[in-house]
């Protein structure tokens, strides 16, 4: 008879590759809703976090494709700067944790940075929440658009963004070490 030997089993449970796949979306969404042209929209109106766009009225509905769109910056008003640096902060806040997560899973230390990059995750959601939270309420403030408007693409990324981010710091917290250590 042969001699049995006792095979050490390792069970693999991917909550943190699926939490750096989180974090991977998150900042892609978040950096194309920076970039988003439009966050609030309305007829012959655009507004995102850069400028502020209108259409000059069209006489006639054949000039209505040569009417002129005129912009100008949106980085006058003390709202829209704080909207901004919020989201850029949490834009950062979660580019950190993307870092060390995928350091930390390529080099093996698994267990040593989760709880960092929990902590750079919530304090981007937070920051992030605060922006996004921030924006329609001054928006519809101090609008004085007389038209129909909605909160475009741009803004439903950031929430977008947000949402995932909660989630992988979420999976980053989970300890699926001590139930793998006490069942083997």
């Amino acid at each position: 008879m042969k001699n049995m030997s006792v095979n050490e089993v390792h069970v693999f449970r991917p909550f943190k590759l699926i939490a750096l796949l989180c974090v991977f979306l998150a900042l892609c969404l978040d950096v194309v809703a920076l970039l988003s042209p439009a966050w609030v929209t309305a007829d012959h109106f655009s507004l995102s976090l850069w400028e502020s766009c209108s259409q000059s009225e069209a006489r006639h509905p054949a000039e209505e494709e040569e009417a002129v769109w005129s912009c100008f910056s949106t980085l006058t008003s003390d709202w829209q700067i704080a909207t901004l640096v919020l989201l850029v902060a949490g834009a950062v806040a979660t580019l950190v944790a993307f870092l060390v997560a995928l350091i930390s899973l390529c080099r093996g230390t698994h267990r040593q940075h989760y709880r960092t990059v929990a902590v750079f995750l919530f304090t981007a959601v937070v920051l992030q929440a605060c922006a996004l939270v921030l924006y329609p309420i001054k928006f519809i403030d101090g609008t004085v658009l007389q038209t129909y408007h909605e909160f475009n693409w741009g803004y439903g990324l950031g929430w977008g963004a947000t949402i995932f981010m909660l989630g992988a710091g979420i999976l980053f917290c989970l300890r699926t070490d001590i139930y793998e250590d006490a069942m083997y």
